[in-house]
Protein backbone atom coordinates (compact mmCIF):
# COMPACT_ATOMS: atom_id res chain seq x y z
CA UNK A 1 0.00 0.00 0.00
CA UNK A 2 1.31 3.56 -0.73
CA UNK A 3 -0.03 6.96 -0.86
CA UNK A 4 -0.07 8.75 -4.05
CA UNK A 5 0.71 12.48 -3.02
CA UNK A 6 -1.13 15.33 -4.62
CA UNK A 7 1.48 17.61 -2.60
CA UNK A 8 3.97 15.95 -4.63
CA UNK A 9 2.88 14.83 -8.27
CA UNK A 10 0.93 17.91 -8.72
CA UNK A 11 3.39 20.29 -6.85
CA UNK A 12 4.66 22.04 -9.54
CA UNK A 13 1.22 23.97 -10.35
CA UNK A 14 -1.80 23.11 -11.86
CA UNK A 15 -1.68 20.09 -14.63
CA UNK A 16 1.93 19.62 -13.80
CA UNK A 17 2.23 16.21 -12.96
CA UNK A 18 5.27 14.02 -12.34
CA UNK A 19 5.13 10.32 -11.57
CA UNK A 20 8.87 9.65 -12.06
CA UNK A 21 9.30 8.54 -8.57
CA UNK A 22 5.81 6.35 -8.84
CA UNK A 23 7.25 5.33 -11.34
CA UNK A 24 10.33 4.10 -10.21
CA UNK A 25 8.90 2.74 -6.84
CA UNK A 26 6.44 0.73 -8.99
CA UNK A 27 9.21 -0.60 -10.86
CA UNK A 28 11.07 -1.98 -8.00
CA UNK A 29 7.46 -3.13 -6.41
CA UNK A 30 6.75 -5.09 -9.85
CA UNK A 31 10.36 -7.10 -9.69
CA UNK A 32 9.76 -8.24 -6.25
CA UNK A 33 6.04 -9.57 -7.75
CA UNK A 34 4.19 -8.08 -5.00
CA UNK A 35 0.60 -6.22 -5.35
CA UNK A 36 -0.05 -2.38 -5.33
CA UNK A 37 -2.74 -0.80 -3.58
CA UNK A 38 -2.43 2.76 -4.79
CA UNK A 39 -4.39 6.08 -3.01
CA UNK A 40 -4.86 9.15 -4.12
CA UNK A 41 -4.34 11.01 -1.78
CA UNK A 42 -5.38 14.73 -1.89
CA UNK A 43 -4.90 15.28 1.92
CA UNK A 44 -1.60 16.01 3.40
CA UNK A 45 0.77 14.19 5.57
CA UNK A 46 1.21 15.88 8.88
CA UNK A 47 -1.00 16.11 12.14
CA UNK A 48 -2.61 12.82 12.47
CA UNK A 49 -1.52 10.02 14.44
CA UNK A 50 1.53 8.05 13.04
CA UNK A 51 2.18 10.95 10.70
CA UNK A 52 6.30 11.22 11.07
CA UNK A 53 6.80 13.50 8.02
CA UNK A 54 4.98 16.05 6.43
CA UNK A 55 4.04 16.57 2.69
CA UNK A 56 1.63 19.95 2.36
CA UNK A 57 -1.04 20.31 -0.28
CA UNK A 58 0.42 21.66 -3.33
CA UNK A 59 2.13 25.16 -2.65
CA UNK A 60 -0.47 26.79 -5.42
CA UNK A 61 -3.36 25.47 -3.78
CA UNK A 62 -2.23 26.43 -0.38
CA UNK A 63 -1.45 30.28 -2.12
CA UNK A 64 -4.98 29.86 -3.55
CA UNK A 65 -6.13 29.59 0.06
CA UNK A 66 -4.06 32.81 0.97
CA UNK A 67 -6.34 35.20 -0.53
CA UNK A 68 -9.45 32.98 -0.12
CA UNK A 69 -8.98 31.05 3.31
CA UNK A 70 -12.62 29.72 3.17
CA UNK A 71 -11.68 27.01 1.01
CA UNK A 72 -10.57 24.40 4.07
CA UNK A 73 -12.43 23.58 6.31
CA UNK A 74 -13.30 25.64 9.52
CA UNK A 75 -14.80 25.87 12.99
CA UNK A 76 -16.76 27.62 14.66
CA UNK A 77 -14.22 30.17 15.58
CA UNK A 78 -12.65 30.36 12.09
CA UNK A 79 -9.84 28.56 12.51
CA UNK A 80 -9.00 27.21 9.29
CA UNK A 81 -7.82 23.46 8.74
CA UNK A 82 -5.08 23.02 5.59
CA UNK A 83 -5.45 19.23 5.52
CA UNK A 84 -7.62 19.28 2.70
CA UNK A 85 -9.96 21.10 0.73
CA UNK A 86 -13.62 21.37 2.12
CA UNK A 87 -15.99 19.46 0.39
CA UNK A 88 -18.10 22.87 -0.07
CA UNK A 89 -15.75 24.22 -2.88
CA UNK A 90 -16.44 20.62 -4.69
CA UNK A 91 -17.99 22.12 -7.34
CA UNK A 92 -16.27 25.80 -7.14
CA UNK A 93 -14.51 27.09 -10.04
CA UNK A 94 -11.91 28.60 -7.75
CA UNK A 95 -8.51 27.02 -8.81
CA UNK A 96 -7.88 28.43 -12.31
CA UNK A 97 -10.92 27.89 -13.31
CA UNK A 98 -11.10 24.23 -12.24
CA UNK A 99 -13.47 22.62 -9.23
CA UNK A 100 -12.18 20.80 -6.75
CA UNK A 101 -13.81 17.58 -8.23
CA UNK A 102 -12.60 18.45 -11.45
CA UNK A 103 -8.42 18.77 -9.95
CA UNK A 104 -9.37 15.33 -8.28
CA UNK A 105 -10.83 14.05 -11.59
CA UNK A 106 -7.70 15.11 -13.77
CA UNK A 107 -5.27 13.51 -11.40
CA UNK A 108 -6.74 10.59 -11.69
CA UNK A 109 -7.10 10.25 -15.13
CA UNK A 110 -3.19 11.08 -15.48
CA UNK A 111 -2.98 8.02 -12.88
CA UNK A 112 -3.97 5.53 -15.08
CA UNK A 113 -2.52 7.16 -18.44
CA UNK A 114 1.30 7.38 -16.94
CA UNK A 115 0.74 4.07 -14.87
CA UNK A 116 -0.77 2.07 -18.04
CA UNK A 117 1.64 -0.34 -18.04
CA UNK A 118 1.48 -1.69 -14.02
CA UNK A 119 -2.30 -1.65 -14.61
CA UNK A 120 -2.48 -3.57 -17.43
CA UNK A 121 0.15 -5.74 -15.99
CA UNK A 122 -1.78 -6.60 -13.37
CA UNK A 123 0.65 -4.85 -10.73
CA UNK A 124 -1.23 -2.56 -8.88
CA UNK A 125 -4.86 -4.34 -8.03
CA UNK A 126 -6.49 -1.49 -5.68
CA UNK A 127 -7.49 2.04 -6.03
CA UNK A 128 -8.64 3.70 -2.69
CA UNK A 129 -9.93 7.05 -3.17
CA UNK A 130 -8.85 9.78 -0.87
CA UNK A 131 -12.20 11.29 0.14
CA UNK A 132 -10.66 13.75 3.26
CA UNK A 133 -8.37 14.01 5.89
CA UNK A 134 -5.96 10.57 6.17
CA UNK A 135 -7.75 9.85 3.21
CA UNK A 136 -11.07 8.83 5.41
CA UNK A 137 -14.65 9.99 4.40
CA UNK A 138 -15.05 12.58 7.30
CA UNK A 139 -14.82 15.85 8.40
CA UNK A 140 -11.46 16.54 10.17
CA UNK A 141 -13.09 17.26 13.53
CA UNK A 142 -10.67 15.84 15.35
CA UNK A 143 -6.81 17.20 14.44
CA UNK A 144 -3.79 17.16 16.84
CA UNK A 145 -2.60 20.26 15.78
CA UNK A 146 -5.37 22.22 16.30
CA UNK A 147 -5.04 21.11 19.92
CA UNK A 148 -7.46 17.89 20.09
CA UNK A 149 -6.49 15.49 22.41
CA UNK A 150 -8.21 11.82 22.65
CA UNK A 151 -11.07 11.55 23.77
CA UNK A 152 -12.61 14.69 22.85
CA UNK A 153 -15.84 15.39 21.21
CA UNK A 154 -14.37 17.39 18.21
CA UNK A 155 -15.40 20.00 16.66
CA UNK A 156 -18.02 20.45 13.83
CA UNK A 157 -16.55 21.61 10.77
CA UNK A 158 -18.83 23.95 8.77
CA UNK A 159 -18.36 27.31 9.04
CA UNK A 160 -16.72 28.64 5.97
CA UNK A 161 -18.78 30.56 3.98
CA UNK A 162 -19.68 28.41 1.43
CA UNK A 163 -20.75 25.91 4.00
CA UNK A 164 -22.57 29.16 5.46
CA UNK A 165 -24.64 29.85 2.86
CA UNK A 166 -25.58 26.29 1.93
CA UNK A 167 -26.81 25.57 5.35
CA UNK A 168 -28.80 28.76 5.32
CA UNK A 169 -30.73 28.39 1.54
CA UNK A 170 -30.87 24.65 2.85
CA UNK A 171 -32.84 25.87 6.30
CA UNK A 172 -34.78 28.30 4.44
CA UNK A 173 -36.06 26.08 1.69
CA UNK A 174 -37.24 23.69 4.96
CA UNK A 175 -39.26 26.84 6.25
CA UNK A 176 -36.65 27.51 9.23
CA UNK A 177 -34.63 31.06 8.17
CA UNK A 178 -34.12 31.79 11.65
CA UNK A 179 -32.23 28.35 11.98
CA UNK A 180 -27.90 28.97 11.78
CA UNK A 181 -25.21 26.60 12.63
CA UNK A 182 -24.52 25.10 16.46
CA UNK A 183 -23.65 27.45 18.59
CA UNK A 184 -23.78 24.98 21.57
CA UNK A 185 -21.48 21.84 20.63
CA UNK A 186 -18.52 23.21 22.74
CA UNK A 187 -14.96 22.82 21.72
CA UNK A 188 -12.46 19.89 20.69
CA UNK A 189 -12.10 18.69 24.04
CA UNK A 190 -15.01 18.67 25.39
CA UNK A 191 -16.89 16.02 26.86
CA UNK A 192 -20.72 15.36 25.38
CA UNK A 193 -22.04 16.32 28.74
CA UNK A 194 -20.57 19.94 29.06
CA UNK A 195 -22.19 21.05 25.71
CA UNK A 196 -25.80 21.80 25.28
CA UNK A 197 -25.48 19.95 21.23
CA UNK A 198 -24.58 16.65 23.15
CA UNK A 199 -26.11 16.66 26.42
CA UNK A 200 -28.91 14.82 27.87
CA UNK A 201 -31.91 16.16 25.79
CA UNK A 202 -29.51 18.02 24.04
CA UNK A 203 -29.74 20.25 20.99
CA UNK A 204 -28.78 17.01 18.74
CA UNK A 205 -32.60 15.31 19.80
CA UNK A 206 -34.72 18.39 18.66
CA UNK A 207 -35.60 19.45 15.43
CA UNK A 208 -33.10 22.10 14.51
CA UNK A 209 -30.41 19.49 16.10
CA UNK A 210 -31.97 16.67 13.50
CA UNK A 211 -32.24 18.77 10.48
CA UNK A 212 -28.77 20.22 11.00
CA UNK A 213 -27.21 16.42 11.35
CA UNK A 214 -29.14 15.06 8.41
CA UNK A 215 -27.67 18.08 6.26
CA UNK A 216 -24.10 17.78 7.88
CA UNK A 217 -23.77 13.45 7.32
CA UNK A 218 -26.12 14.43 3.38
CA UNK A 219 -23.09 16.80 2.34
CA UNK A 220 -20.32 14.20 3.09
CA UNK A 221 -22.36 11.29 0.97
CA UNK A 222 -22.72 13.83 -1.52
CA UNK A 223 -19.20 14.52 -1.47
CA UNK A 224 -17.98 10.57 -1.61
CA UNK A 225 -20.39 10.34 -4.29
CA UNK A 226 -19.21 12.72 -6.31
CA UNK A 227 -15.70 11.65 -6.40
CA UNK A 228 -16.13 7.86 -6.85
CA UNK A 229 -18.04 8.75 -9.38
CA UNK A 230 -15.19 10.34 -11.21
CA UNK A 231 -13.43 7.66 -9.89
CA UNK A 232 -15.07 4.91 -11.94
CA UNK A 233 -14.71 6.88 -14.92
CA UNK A 234 -11.14 7.67 -14.95
CA UNK A 235 -10.73 3.69 -14.28
CA UNK A 236 -13.31 2.16 -16.52
CA UNK A 237 -12.59 -1.11 -17.81
CA UNK A 238 -9.01 -1.35 -15.66
CA UNK A 239 -8.23 -4.82 -13.58
CA UNK A 240 -8.63 -3.02 -9.99
CA UNK A 241 -10.75 -2.80 -7.02
CA UNK A 242 -12.07 0.66 -5.98
CA UNK A 243 -12.51 1.81 -2.48
CA UNK A 244 -12.68 4.18 0.05
CA UNK A 245 -11.88 5.01 3.51
CA UNK A 246 -13.84 5.30 6.40
CA UNK A 247 -12.43 5.91 10.00
CA UNK A 248 -13.71 4.10 13.14
CA UNK A 249 -14.39 6.66 15.47
CA UNK A 250 -14.50 4.37 18.60
CA UNK A 251 -14.66 6.85 21.17
CA UNK A 252 -17.67 8.05 22.65
CA UNK A 253 -19.89 4.95 20.74
CA UNK A 254 -21.26 4.34 24.00
CA UNK A 255 -22.85 7.75 24.99
CA UNK A 256 -26.31 8.49 23.91
CA UNK A 257 -24.98 11.16 21.93
CA UNK A 258 -22.05 9.34 19.63
CA UNK A 259 -20.64 12.62 19.98
CA UNK A 260 -17.39 12.28 17.97
CA UNK A 261 -19.14 10.32 15.16
CA UNK A 262 -21.67 13.38 14.68
CA UNK A 263 -18.69 16.17 14.62
CA UNK A 264 -16.98 13.72 11.95
CA UNK A 265 -20.24 13.73 9.77
CA UNK A 266 -21.28 10.12 10.79
CA UNK A 267 -24.95 10.65 11.90
CA UNK A 268 -24.75 7.16 14.34
CA UNK A 269 -26.85 6.80 16.78
CA UNK A 270 -28.59 4.06 19.01
CA UNK A 271 -31.90 3.92 16.93
CA UNK A 272 -30.04 5.38 13.42
CA UNK A 273 -27.67 3.65 11.50
CA UNK A 274 -25.15 6.24 10.02
CA UNK A 275 -22.68 3.60 8.50
CA UNK A 276 -25.15 1.78 5.87
CA UNK A 277 -25.90 4.85 3.89
CA UNK A 278 -22.25 4.91 3.22
CA UNK A 279 -22.48 1.06 1.85
CA UNK A 280 -25.11 1.85 -0.06
CA UNK A 281 -23.68 4.48 -1.86
CA UNK A 282 -20.58 2.66 -2.59
CA UNK A 283 -22.75 0.14 -3.83
CA UNK A 284 -23.05 1.92 -6.95
CA UNK A 285 -19.63 2.35 -7.61
CA UNK A 286 -19.05 -1.52 -7.13
CA UNK A 287 -16.65 0.26 -3.98
CA UNK A 288 -14.73 -1.53 -1.30
CA UNK A 289 -16.26 -0.51 2.25
CA UNK A 290 -12.29 -0.15 3.61
CA UNK A 291 -12.96 0.26 7.58
CA UNK A 292 -10.31 0.90 10.09
CA UNK A 293 -9.38 0.65 13.89
CA UNK A 294 -10.04 -3.27 13.01
CA UNK A 295 -7.45 -3.82 16.11
CA UNK A 296 -9.84 -2.16 18.53
CA UNK A 297 -11.85 -4.87 20.91
CA UNK A 298 -15.59 -4.44 21.85
CA UNK A 299 -14.76 -3.02 25.28
CA UNK A 300 -13.57 -0.02 22.84
CA UNK A 301 -16.23 -0.31 19.69
CA UNK A 302 -18.32 -2.54 17.94
CA UNK A 303 -16.27 -3.05 14.72
CA UNK A 304 -18.31 -5.92 13.50
CA UNK A 305 -21.50 -3.77 13.69
CA UNK A 306 -19.77 -1.02 11.01
CA UNK A 307 -18.49 -3.54 8.88
CA UNK A 308 -21.85 -5.58 8.91
CA UNK A 309 -23.87 -2.57 6.99
CA UNK A 310 -21.49 -3.31 3.74
CA UNK A 311 -21.59 -7.11 3.75
CA UNK A 312 -25.92 -5.86 4.22
CA UNK A 313 -25.17 -3.89 0.67
CA UNK A 314 -23.58 -6.65 -0.90
CA UNK A 315 -20.21 -4.67 -1.39
CA UNK A 316 -16.64 -5.78 -0.43
CA UNK A 317 -15.51 -4.97 2.82
CA UNK A 318 -11.66 -4.60 3.86
CA UNK A 319 -10.38 -2.91 6.36
CA UNK A 320 -7.11 -1.75 8.46
CA UNK A 321 -5.16 -1.50 12.01
CA UNK A 322 -5.27 1.89 12.97
CA UNK A 323 -2.44 1.90 15.47
CA UNK A 324 0.70 0.14 14.81
CA UNK A 325 0.39 -3.34 17.50
CA UNK A 326 2.46 -6.27 17.51
CA UNK A 327 0.21 -7.72 20.14
CA UNK A 328 -1.91 -11.14 20.40
CA UNK A 329 -4.66 -8.92 21.35
CA UNK A 330 -4.91 -6.96 18.46
CA UNK A 331 -4.39 -9.66 16.34
CA UNK A 332 -7.49 -11.83 18.07
CA UNK A 333 -9.29 -8.66 17.15
CA UNK A 334 -8.95 -8.35 13.55
CA UNK A 335 -9.30 -12.51 13.65
CA UNK A 336 -12.77 -11.94 14.62
CA UNK A 337 -13.79 -8.91 12.59
CA UNK A 338 -12.41 -10.57 9.65
CA UNK A 339 -14.92 -13.47 9.70
CA UNK A 340 -17.29 -12.91 12.64
CA UNK A 341 -18.34 -15.96 12.22
CA UNK A 342 -15.63 -17.77 12.34
CA UNK A 343 -14.29 -20.50 9.63
CA UNK A 344 -16.67 -22.70 7.01
CA UNK A 345 -15.45 -26.12 6.56
CA UNK A 346 -18.25 -26.26 3.79
CA UNK A 347 -17.25 -23.35 1.62
CA UNK A 348 -16.15 -19.44 2.33
CA UNK A 349 -17.88 -17.89 5.13
CA UNK A 350 -20.90 -15.72 3.94
CA UNK A 351 -19.41 -12.76 6.04
CA UNK A 352 -15.61 -12.24 5.46
CA UNK A 353 -13.63 -9.15 4.95
CA UNK A 354 -11.99 -9.10 1.26
CA UNK A 355 -8.62 -7.69 2.33
CA UNK A 356 -6.55 -6.57 5.31
CA UNK A 357 -4.07 -3.66 4.88
CA UNK A 358 -1.44 -4.01 7.61
CA UNK A 359 -0.09 -1.01 9.44
CA UNK A 360 3.05 -0.80 8.85
CA UNK A 361 5.88 -2.29 7.62
CA UNK A 362 8.48 -0.90 10.25
CA UNK A 363 11.52 -2.42 12.19
CA UNK A 364 10.17 -2.87 14.80
CA UNK A 365 7.48 -5.28 13.36
CA UNK A 366 10.52 -7.39 11.74
CA UNK A 367 12.13 -7.96 15.22
CA UNK A 368 12.20 -12.02 16.01
CA UNK A 369 9.55 -12.18 18.09
CA UNK A 370 7.00 -9.76 16.33
CA UNK A 371 7.66 -11.37 13.11
CA UNK A 372 7.19 -14.74 14.78
CA UNK A 373 3.87 -13.62 16.04
CA UNK A 374 2.93 -11.80 12.98
CA UNK A 375 3.67 -14.45 10.78
CA UNK A 376 1.17 -16.67 12.87
CA UNK A 377 -1.56 -13.81 12.62
CA UNK A 378 -1.29 -14.17 8.68
CA UNK A 379 -1.41 -18.15 8.76
CA UNK A 380 -4.87 -17.73 10.79
CA UNK A 381 -6.01 -14.68 8.19
CA UNK A 382 -5.88 -17.73 5.66
CA UNK A 383 -7.61 -20.24 7.85
CA UNK A 384 -4.52 -22.54 8.40
CA UNK A 385 -4.67 -22.55 4.67
CA UNK A 386 -1.03 -22.98 2.75
CA UNK A 387 -0.07 -19.97 0.35
CA UNK A 388 -1.54 -19.88 -2.98
CA UNK A 389 0.03 -18.39 -5.61
CA UNK A 390 -2.77 -17.94 -7.91
CA UNK A 391 -3.88 -14.23 -7.00
CA UNK A 392 -7.63 -13.85 -8.16
CA UNK A 393 -7.70 -10.86 -10.66
CA UNK A 394 -9.97 -8.21 -9.61
CA UNK A 395 -12.56 -8.20 -12.38
CA UNK A 396 -12.51 -4.75 -15.04
CA UNK A 397 -14.46 -1.87 -13.70
CA UNK A 398 -18.03 -1.33 -14.53
CA UNK A 399 -19.75 2.22 -14.95
CA UNK A 400 -21.69 2.96 -11.82
CA UNK A 401 -25.32 2.33 -11.85
CA UNK A 402 -27.82 5.25 -11.94
CA UNK A 403 -27.60 8.04 -9.36
CA UNK A 404 -29.13 7.57 -5.79
CA UNK A 405 -31.74 9.81 -4.74
CA UNK A 406 -31.16 11.07 -1.02
CA UNK A 407 -34.10 9.79 0.19
CA UNK A 408 -33.11 6.19 -0.47
CA UNK A 409 -29.90 6.73 1.15
CA UNK A 410 -31.62 7.79 3.68
CA UNK A 411 -33.34 4.97 3.99
CA UNK A 412 -30.53 2.83 5.21
CA UNK A 413 -30.10 4.99 8.30
CA UNK A 414 -33.51 2.50 9.64
CA UNK A 415 -32.37 -0.27 12.18
CA UNK A 416 -32.10 -3.70 11.23
CA UNK A 417 -31.55 -6.41 12.75
CA UNK A 418 -29.85 -9.72 11.72
CA UNK A 419 -30.87 -11.52 14.38
CA UNK A 420 -34.92 -11.82 16.48
CA UNK A 421 -33.18 -10.55 19.61
CA UNK A 422 -32.97 -6.92 20.83
CA UNK A 423 -29.66 -4.85 21.51
CA UNK A 424 -29.04 -5.51 24.43
CA UNK A 425 -29.22 -9.34 23.82
CA UNK A 426 -26.78 -8.60 20.47
CA UNK A 427 -24.35 -6.93 22.84
CA UNK A 428 -24.40 -9.95 25.29
CA UNK A 429 -23.47 -12.19 22.21
CA UNK A 430 -21.04 -10.61 21.03
CA UNK A 431 -19.09 -10.13 23.88
CA UNK A 432 -19.52 -13.64 24.49
CA UNK A 433 -18.05 -14.09 21.12
CA UNK A 434 -15.61 -12.13 21.61
CA UNK A 435 -14.45 -13.46 24.80
CA UNK A 436 -14.52 -16.72 23.53
CA UNK A 437 -12.21 -15.66 20.91
CA UNK A 438 -10.42 -13.97 23.17
CA UNK A 439 -9.38 -17.24 25.10
CA UNK A 440 -8.90 -19.18 22.27
CA UNK A 441 -6.50 -17.36 19.89
CA UNK A 442 -4.55 -16.35 23.13
CA UNK A 443 -4.00 -19.28 23.74
CA UNK A 444 -1.92 -20.22 20.46
CA UNK A 445 -0.34 -16.91 19.82
CA UNK A 446 0.96 -16.61 23.67
CA UNK A 447 2.65 -19.88 23.81
CA UNK A 448 4.53 -19.21 20.55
Amino acid sequence: MVDVWWGIVEANGPGQYNWSAYRSLFQLVQKTGLKIQAIMSFHQCGGNIGDDVFIPLPKWVLAIGENNPDIFYTNRVGTRNKECLSLSVDNQPLFEGRTAVQIYSDYMRSFRGNMSDFLEAGNIVDIEVGLGPAGELRYPSYTQSQGWKFPGIGEFQCYDKYMRTDFKEAATKAGHSEWDLPDDAGTYNNVPLETGFFGPNGTYLTEKGKFFLIWYSSKLLLHGDQILDEANKAFLGCKVKLSAKVAGIHWWYKDASHAAELTAGYYNLDNRDGYRPIARMLARHYGTFNFTCLEMRNSEHPAYAKLSVGWKENIDVAGENALSRYDGYAYNQILLNARPNGINKNGPPKLKMAGLTYLQLSGKLLQKRNFNTFKTFVKKMHADLDYCPEYEKPAPVSRSNGEISMDELLEATQRTKPFPWDEQTDARIGGILAEYWDRLLNKFFLSN
